[in-house]
């Protein structure tokens, strides 16, 4: 994602690239394919609402920097309520296919297997959370050793024609109309108290993968904990997370509230595979079919994709990188992506297209500066170059809460905003501000002659 974009970036100014690609000469443990930018773990950019809500407010941050990634995904989406969501296979040979095609870019495949030497000249790693044993190794040899990793889990994916539609039902969450959806973008399962429970009991039951000695100590992120940690904070915590019942009638049984529901988001533009939301999980490949068959409608469900674990790698960001994502030790080498510190693939995209940018001026004798941080690029860059307390850094996603504050407007009536209105109200004009700031960024001469 973040490499695909950074080469895409480059690009832009005339600027040749080479593009490095391991795959299919050594594969990793949750890529299936040789395609770039391939999707493993969700096809969900999540929310595309730029007013409310601080990825959708990245998604056009992106639009506006000409993103290869937002422009795939608009050619792959497919209905997913109000999120942005692809099909994975449309979506990665969008990627590939341009990449191929674009004159300024050679794709070499084959292992980088250490730090990039100086004599590459301006270098960008962009090896996402999967980066290969030599080259980490390089990485950590070059940081000193500061280099922390995490867990990541991955959700199952079911064949559509296996779901039992007498028992399930069509529909997004407070019917809720998103991009090219009907309200109607969901499967949903829904469960009695009963079937809950027996459900978490086999869960926290359920025999699951084992860790090596030199895994043990290496924390999950919190945005995408496997299913049965949830549950082992509690048999409530599954129905006040991902299995919430709330903003669902069941047409089946519409006077009855169902205790829990399970959700199933369309996973391609055939609607032919449908991936379990909130269902990552370290279940062995024989449980994960014993368990989740316990949902109902989804007693006979065949699987396209099991569930999976595979380990993260990322730099200690603050500590390491300068505010244009430079290693400090090795100015010539950029680092972007999930390897940053940032979580999720709009967000390691979105590094990807700023390191790209940063690259890009330096090739042409310009000194980048970053975006200001009351922009979503910003406030990410300042986050993990700088902003988070680099003796407990985490992986994040993209937030309000990482833009600097800012007053609510008055409305025009004089009425005074409470509670939830106020905190939207809020959301809706620092997403305003941002893109302002962005625009005055991206094009100062323009916004010095008004």
């Amino acid at each position: 994602m973040a490499g695909s974009e950074a080469a895409w970036q480059v690009t832009r100014t005339g600027t040749p690239v080479i593009l490095h690609e391991m795959r299919p000469d050594r594969g990793t443990d949750a890529h299936q394919t040789d395609g770039l930018a391939e999707l493993v773990c969700s096809n969900s950019f999540r929310s595309d609402d730029w007013e409310n809500n601080a990825v959708g407010l990245l998604h056009e941050e992106m639009r506006r920097c000409g993103s290869l990634i937002m422009s795939a995904a608009a050619e792959a989406k497919v209905p997913a309520g109000s999120a942005l969501a692809v099909d994975r296979e449309h979506f990665s040979g969008v990627v590939t296919k341009t990449l191929e095609a674009e004159p300024l870019i050679t794709i070499e495949r084959g292992e980088v297997v250490g730090l990039p030497p100086e004599d590459w000249g301006p270098t960008i790693i962009a090896t996402g959370p999967l980066t290969s044993e030599a080259l980490s190794s390089a990485i950590g040899e070059a940081t000193g050793k500061d280099e922390l990793a995490f867990f990541d889990a991955i959700a199952p994916i079911i064949y559509t024609d296996t779901i039992d539609f007498d028992v399930c039902w069509y529909q997004s969450r407070y019917d809720k109309v998103g991009p090219d959806g009907d309200g109607k973008d969901y499967i949903n399962c829904p469960m009695n108290e009963e079937q809950y429970n027996s459900f978490i009991t086999a869960l926290l039951k359920g025999d699951k993968t084992d860790f090596k000695e030199w895994e043990e100590n290496t924390p999950y992120f919190e945005g995408c904990l496997p299913i049965e940690v949830m549950s082992e904070r509690g048999r409530e915590t599954l129905r006040h997370g991902p299995m919430k019942p709330v903003g669902l009638t069941n047409p089946h049984n519409p006077d009855v509230k169902a205790y829990a529901v399970v959700q199933l988001r369309q996973d391609n533009k055939l609607a032919t595979l449908y991936n379990m939301v909130g269902f990552q999980t370290k279940l062995r490949h024989g449980e994960q079919k014993r368990i989740f068959r316990m949902i109902p409608g989804l007693e006979r469900a065949e699987f396209a994709r099991l569930g999976g674990l595979h380990r993260n790698t990322f730099l200690n960001s603050p500590r390491l990188l300068d505010d244009t994502m430079r290693l400090k030790s090795h100015p010539h080498v950029r680092f972007a992506g999930q390897i940053t510190g940032v979580e999720g693939y709009v967000e390691s995209a979105a590094m990807g297209l700023m390191a790209g940018r940063f690259a890009a001026l330096e090739a042409v004798g310009l000194i980048p500066t970053p975006p200001p941080a009351t922009t979503a690029f910003g406030a990410l860059i300042s986050h993990i170059t700088g902003g988070a307390d680099a003796k407990t850094f985490q992986p994040m996603n993209v937030n309000y809460g990482l833009l600097p504050p800012m007053e609510v407007p008055k409305p025009a009536d004089g009425k005074r905003l409470r509670g939830k209105e106020k905190g939207r109200a809020r959301k809706t004009a620092m997403s305003h501000r941002a893109l302002q700031d962005l625009e005055a960024w991206l094009n100062p001469a323009s916004v010095a002659a008004d």
